[in-house]
């Protein structure tokens, strides 16, 4: 009886419940293997610290997601962001600075979007164009890092309100900017209606074409944040902080392990949220216990993998 009970509770769950749940077991994993360390104060804002970035890009990359697209862009973006940001702050302009490299990624947003309705190319090919692009672009620009970034603004990245680093909570506040977005306004149930189905929302008077460039407007939008939050905590910007930190693959990772449809149409942001957390608490868990490197990535991997399957094994059920 208490086997049927147990498998009911899991058919009832949502995406998001249930990577909440795995994220609430590896908590306890670690609190059991890493003892107070884990635990700690240290620990807890490391956390937080770490999982903001990403998390702010999972969010936007959540949005084109969901519409059926994606964007392999976002990691070359958040570098040049950080330099365009870091350049322009150098004379004391912080507000220009951020207006720029906000401006460069609606550009880059509106680009990849285009491509993508009015050329017909697909997401993934048009996002690795640009990709390419902007890494062609760095390469020839800039050798290392460039720019500077005013102490003021570096108190962005390492600032806290108690135990909360404020970099936290502007992820949190894009978390909540987007969750409205998508659950309270028409142009969320739109997104929903083109990754359900392209055709039927097109027949239904949804322009799919504008609902598809604004997801990646925004998601672009995203990754300059990040590439701002970066360049805050460098002091300076770095032609490689994008692609080092692996913002491409590991937002996606974040998004599909959080139960969003990489088919788009089903999902949403606390199912993200849930999988940046998963994804931040494993590496401290695996930084505490000095795990290799190699197998890190293999235990990823695995657990990206099992929850997707999990995900598509319920939804037949």
């Amino acid at each position: 009886m208490s086997e049927r009970v147990l498998g009911s509770l899991s058919l009832r769950m949502g995406p998001a419940q249930v990577v909440f749940l795995a994220l609430l077991a590896v908590l306890v994993l670690g609190a059991i293997v890493g003892g107070a360390e884990f635990m700690s104060m240290e620990t807890v804002v490391g956390i937080q610290q770490r999982s903001a970035a990403l998390g702010i890009v999972a969010i936007g990359q959540t949005l084109a997601i969901l519409a059926g697209s994606l964007d392999l862009s976002v990691a070359v973006l958040i570098s040049l962001t950080s330099l365009v940001a870091a350049e322009m702050m150098e004379s004391g302009n912080v507000a220009g600075g951020v207006a720029g490299a906000l401006a460069v990624s609606v550009l880059v947003g509106l680009v990849n979007g285009a491509v993508i309705t009015k050329f017909k190319v697909h997401a993934f090919i048009a996002t690795l164009g640009m990709t390419l692009v902007i890494k062609g672009v760095l390469d020839h620009l800039y050798d290392g890092p460039a720019g500077r970034v005013p102490d003021s603004f570096q108190r962005l990245g390492y600032d806290r309100i108690g135990p909360i680093p404020v970099s936290a909570l502007l992820w949190a506040g894009v978390a909540l900017a987007v969750w409205f977005i998508l659950t309270r306004t028409r142009t969320g149930y739109r997104i929903y209606a083109v990754g359900g189905d392209v055709e039927v929302a097109r027949l239904s008077g949804v322009r799919t074409d504008r609902v598809v460039i604004i997801t990646h407007v925004l998601c672009s939008l995203c990754a300059g944040i990040a590439g701002l939050l970066l360049a805050s905590r460098l002091g300076a910007g770095a032609p490689t902080v994008g692609t080092d930190g692996g913002y491409d693959l590991e937002s996606i990772a974040a998004v599909v392990l959080g139960g969003t449809a990489l088919a788009g149409g089903r999902g949403g942001v606390a199912g993200t949220v849930g999988g940046v957390l998963l994804l931040a608490v494993l590496d401290s868990l695996f930084n505490l216990l000095e795990v290799n490197s190699f197998f890190k990535d293999v235990v990823r991997g695995v657990v990206i993998v099992a929850a997707v399957a999990v995900y598509v094994r319920r939804r037949k059920s």
